[in-house]
């Protein structure tokens, strides 16, 4: 697509990372704290920082393929 590594860097971490915080308002207000699909919320966020790091370092690696 031929963006900037400054571009397209942190889009593809937005949108690895979209709408988290929403998903887990929205469980916790539709099914209560108590919930499965709230516990597998939370989970997912748990799960995100570690891979979002690990995407960070990807990034990092992979600049010299941008101009």
């Amino acid at each position: 697509m031929k963006l900037k590594y400054e571009d397209a860097a942190p889009t593809a971490l937005i949108g690895a990372s979209n709408h988290f915080e929403v998903a887990i308002a929205t469980a916790t207000m539709l099914f209560g704290l108590s919930s499965g699909a709230t516990l597998a919320t939370v989970v997912g966020v748990l799960i995100e920082v570690p891979l979002m790091l690990w995407l960070v370092a990807i990034c990092k690696r992979t600049k010299h393929w941008f101009n």
